[in-house]
């Protein structure tokens, strides 16, 4: 996965375009499989292997993975399009894209509120999943709210992630035109962009009884996407790789930890708390700048601009780890070591490849995976056991959707 640090190189002088070839990346693929088994932990409710995802960590998380990833698919899976056939054709494609990911999106929201639903009337429990997942104006209301789901004016906050990624890609004819006349005009629109959704410019609306917003707003998200698309199209350069730029980032990463994560800031409390003080006064410093200035530089609805710099930081060493063309993710030698390496490196590449299928179900199934862990309890071995059968579960999704998107009844019968 590669990525820049410095994010003044977007507005160097346009450089010849190359266009994405389209094989696939191994690191591309891995690192969004990654993401795939995080989103599934994160979203699994009351799940005590969430306090260890990388959002406890720091301010960026598996969503800044997975919009950045699908940037840079985007720029493999679509960007050729343009190339190949031009600017409508290409924007014809986006739109099919769209036309799906929509449809994806609707059909995730009914399913689970379908599933909420049979749990509330059919489980005989006590508490109340429709309420627990705040889909209770929907049933009080439903004609209205159903004009607002298939309008996107309808966005509940455990069905957000789909909307902002089709209405990125929407964004996607825009800048691909932007870039046939300079792609420093790319550059300056995408950092427009983001700018006025940082300072709460551009948004949209999120439900009609109230003044809730989207809570992932797709123009601040868009920077982060067409940087991964950039950097697959060629439109930024790949970083070198350098020592010291490793460790600055492996020092920004440890020394924001505690900025990121109340998890970190404990554990230096608790060993130090003349230290913990210190940063204590810091944090309310930044809390304090952002009331004044309303302008949040860890935000994660409008992606704040240190949310950027910790991803950044953070790919540009994943990149590294990966090695050149993503060598160490490709499992050589013998043994029974390198057998199961080769093993867990082609699951978890494969979930990556089928990352929309398995992203919708393992939404849809963690609701699910919560009601069980609420019924036999949150010890250890269960939350294992059920976070294992996850696992599982998405795993099967994705070699079930290549089985079929391989289209098997066209081959010959032997």
């Amino acid at each position: 996965m590669a990525t820049i640090s410095p994010t003044t190189q977007f507005l160097s002088p346009p450089a010849p375009q190359v266009v994405a070839g389209t094989q696939r990346d191994p690191r591309l693929d891995f690192y969004r499989g990654i993401a795939m088994f995080i989103i599934l932990v994160a979203h699994i409710p009351f799940n005590p292997w969430s306090g260890w995802i990388p959002a406890r960590f720091g301010w960026s998380d598996a969503t800044e993975i997975f919009v950045f990833c699908s940037g840079m698919a985007s720029a493999i899976a679509f960007g050729g399009s343009f190339a190949r056939r031009g600017w409508g054709m290409g924007a014809a494609r986006v739109m099919f894209r769209v036309w799906q990911v929509y449809w994806a999106h609707i059909g995730l929201f009914f399913f689970v509120a379908m599933m909420m639903a049979a749990l509330d009337l059919y489980g005989g429990f006590e508490k109340s999943y429709v309420d627990a997942l705040n889909l209770g104006h929907f049933f009080k209301d439903p004609m209205t709210q159903i004009v607002g789901m298939f309008t996107l004016t309808y966005v509940p906050n455990y069905f957000d992630i789909l909307p902002m990624y089709l209405v990125v890609l929407a964004m996607m004819p825009l800048f691909m035109g932007l870039a046939q006349i300079d792609l420093r005009l790319v550059a300056g629109v995408c950092l427009l962009i983001w700018l006025a959704a940082t300072l709460n410019l551009l948004s949209l609306p999120a439900e009609s009884w109230s003044d809730r917003r989207w809570f992932f707003n797709p123009f601040g998200w868009q920077l982060l996407f067409f940087t991964g698309f950039a950097l697959m199209r060629g439109w930024l350069p790949a970083p070198p790789v350098s020592r010291l730029l490793a460790l600055g980032c492996a020092a920004f990463l440890i020394l924001t930890a505690p900025f990121g994560s109340w998890k970190v800031f404990n554990w230096i409390h608790d060993g130090s708390p003349a230290l913990g003080e210190t940063l204590r006064n810091a944090w309310s410093l930044l809390r304090a700048q952002e009331d004044i200035t309303g302008f949040s530089l860890r935000d994660k609805t409008n992606f704040g601009v240190l949310r950027y710099l910790h991803f950044l930081a953070l790919a540009y060493l994943a990149w590294i780890a990966a090695g050149e063309g993503g060598r160490r993710l490709r499992a050589t030698g013998t043994g029974a070591v390198a057998s199961v390496w080769r093993l867990v490196l082609k699951i978890i590449t494969k979930v990556g490849q089928q990352s929309l299928a398995v992203f919708v179900f393992s939404m849809a199934i963690a609701r699910l995976l919560g009601c069980v862990l609420d019924q036999i309890g949150r010890s250890s071995a269960t939350v294992l056991a059920v976070n294992l059968m996850g696992f599982a579960m998405i795993i099967s999704v994705a070699y079930i959707a290549a089985w079929f998107k391989s289209q098997p009844w066209r081959s010959k019968r032997t």
